[in-house]
């Protein structure tokens, strides 16, 4: 295999671009004191087996210069690393050769804008540049040991014992306490009706205790491996909100592939610290709506397989049911009168509910007809020789 590491890294403008960049979990200032990707890159000088890096840049436009530049920098520090820079110019010429290859696809499937999109991006440059693995990392994680990328290709491409070919696993992270599991202290009233905590707990004590390798329920984005037989037939979700991770795992059953979870390949998790919790809030809301309505359709469709809660129990299937309602109402009320955020549940409980379920019905087909252009795509960019040569200029 020729593998290649893609590090999304997200960043801010300037006070009147905030708007646009909030809806991203964390982004990193200009003028911060620190940069998680330095940090990050500064964990990869160890790893063995690294021949690129590819570093999305994801900025508003009017900061792309600055942005850019600063980067750069960063990279400049780790001379042992091949980075190569994807920025909203790359990313540009590239949206204009997809589109020229699929003039009939709606919407921003590849692109550095929303969560599905960039992972797109990511798959996209790694086609145009040959790589035929791609192994994802978070900009806000760093690699434990040098045999990082050997974890992270161990058994991609060969088959289980039921002849079930590997072509997508992920591993699993630790937090800054040093545990893979999900914390449980946050047992509040505020937390009761919308913590995944005990179920994932369930699910990934379990699988930490299993076979190295087994059928996994749950993905790590930013410890995430796909072989070009995933990466080339399924696209990740331009049309959710977040969680665009765990939602590749439903892409691959809808096709008839796996997950798969290595209980031995994992990194450490440094997010910077937030106390604004109601954007993801709503977003998360959008998303579980979104995720519900678009596996209920295609449910419908016989070229697709069946994917159903009862078959991600104990976690993330019942998400998926009608208990979402409740959750969902019940937390958006809750959080309105005991945190400080008043006015922003207040308005998920009087219309956010709504919303999402609007852009549920009017959104749940759109992933499929996009993923039905997915394969021309990724096989039109392959080795494309004049976007190639403009990557490289960017190495």
């Amino acid at each position: 295999m020729r593998p290649t590491l893609v590090i999304p890294s997200y960043w801010e403008g300037d006070a009147h671009d905030s708007p646009a960049t909030a809806s991203y979990d964390h982004t990193t200032s200009l003028n911060a004191p620190t940069y998680e990707l330095d940090r990050c890159l500064a964990s990869l000088e160890q790893v063995r087996g690294i021949s690129r890096i590819i570093v999305l840049v994801v900025c508003p436009l009017s900061v792309t210069a600055a942005v850019t530049q600063r980067v750069e920098r960063i990279c400049e520090v780790h001379p042992s690393l091949k980075v190569t820079l994807v920025t909203n110019d790359e990313a540009t010429r590239i949206m204009d050769r997809v589109s020229q290859l699929a003039p009939h696809a709606s919407g921003e499937g590849v692109s550095l804008r929303g969560y599905g999109a960039i992972r797109n991006m990511g798959l996209a440059v790694a086609s145009i540049l040959g790589h035929d693995a791609v192994v994802f990392l978070d900009d806000d994680e760093v690699a434990l040991g040098p045999d990082f990328m050997e974890k992270a290709l161990f058994g991609l491409n060969q088959e289980t014992r039921q002849r079930l070919p590997i072509i997508a696993k992920s591993g699993f992270f630790y937090d800054r306490e040093g545990s893979p599991l999900a914390d449980t202290t946050k047992a509040g009233i505020t937390h009761r009706w919308w913590t995944k905590r005990i179920e994932f707990n369930r699910w990934m004590k379990r699988a930490l205790a299993g076979t190295r390798i087994s059928r996994s329920n749950h993905v790590c984005g930013g410890c995430l491996a796909l072989s070009a037989r995933a990466s080339m037939r399924a696209a990740f979700d331009p049309f959710i909100t977040r969680g665009e991770d765990l939602d590749y795992l439903f892409n691959l059953r809808l096709l008839g592939y796996e997950m798969w979870f290595d209980n031995q390949w994992s990194v450490r998790h440094l997010p910077p610290r937030s106390t604004e919790r109601s954007g993801r809030f709503l977003q998360d809301v959008h998303r579980w709506y979104y995720e519900r309505a678009k596996l209920a359709f295609a449910a419908r469709l016989k070229e697709y397989n069946q994917v159903t809660p009862a078959s991600l129990m104990p976690y993330p299937g019942p998400w998926l049911t009608g208990q979402l309602d409740e959750r969902v109402r019940k937390t958006a009320l809750v959080r309105a009168v005991f945190t400080h955020e008043h006015r922003e549940y207040w308005a998920v409980w009087r219309r956010g509910r709504a919303d999402a379920e609007r852009y549920a019905r009017e959104n749940a087909h759109r992933y499929l007809q996009f993923q039905s252009f997915w394969p021309s795509i990724m096989n039109g960019l392959w080795a494309d020789a004049e976007l190639a040569a403009m990557l490289e200029r960017r190495t």
